[in-house]
């Protein structure tokens, strides 16, 4: 039997997701700033694509919070 859907808390985990993804971004942005004289272009790049998507990972977060917010009231 499946158990039912409950999303009381979506936005509350989306909240966690969006900090922990911030979190991720200081700590890549740091890492460059400490290291930049010792990563080569090509790592830089990566770690920089890596944030890009990180933040489209934010926008997207944030689209789904409005949603679950709008959906509970």
């Amino acid at each position: 039997m499946a158990k039912p859907d409950d999303r009381s808390d979506n936005a509350e985990k989306l909240q966690k997701m969006i900090s922990n993804t911030m979190e991720n971004m200081d700590e890549a942005k740091d890492y460059l700033n400490a290291h930049e004289d010792e990563i080569s272009a090509e790592e830089r790049s990566n770690i920089m694509q890596k944030n890009r998507r990180r933040e489209e990972s934010i926008e997207g977060f944030r689209a789904e919070i409005k949603d679950e917010v709008s959906d509970q009231q």
